[in-house]
């Protein structure tokens, strides 16, 4: 399993509006310009989250986003998920997949599901605040 920009990015965006909330929705500019992502690929990451229900999103004067909840309430998982989609290490464990016809005799299966299993569970288990109290406040961190 690779995790791929897209992916990389939301976290990173998701930090910045929770490190720069004030109460108030953060122009994406501003996001744009202290994260040097490109804005019109942003506004596609964006966009997903504002739908999965991760962030609020406001158009206009005084517009930008906003977290919906705590950065403590925010995982990891939740978030790839939404850039992702599911995080299987292999297609037969995918959410919607056809049952393999050797899945009974598969040796490896078992490893695989582990696997699956040892992702979601870490994932799910680091928040958004666990990455915001790793190392000094900025935005200059790499992920």
């Amino acid at each position: 399993m690779k995790i791929s920009t897209r992916g990389r990015y939301a976290l990173r965006v998701m930090i910045d509006l929770a490190e720069h909330y004030n109460g108030n929705y953060i122009p994406l500019k501003d996001i744009v310009a202290r994260q040097e992502i490109s804005q019109k690929y942003l506004e596609g990451i964006m966009t997903d989250l504002s739908k999965a229900g991760l962030l609020d999103g406001q158009h206009g004067k005084g517009g930008g986003y906003k977290l919906i909840h705590s950065p403590d309430e925010y995982t990891v998982g939740a978030i790839l998920r939404v850039t992702e989609g599911d995080l299987a290490p292999i297609a037969c464990l995918e959410k919607d997949a056809e049952t393999c016809l050797r899945a009974q005799e598969c040796r490896t299966l078992p490893m695989w599901k582990k696997l699956y299993d040892l992702i979601n569970e870490y994932f799910d288990s680091v928040t958004l605040g666990d990455l915001m109290s790793q190392g000094p406040k900025g935005d200059d961190y790499v992920i």
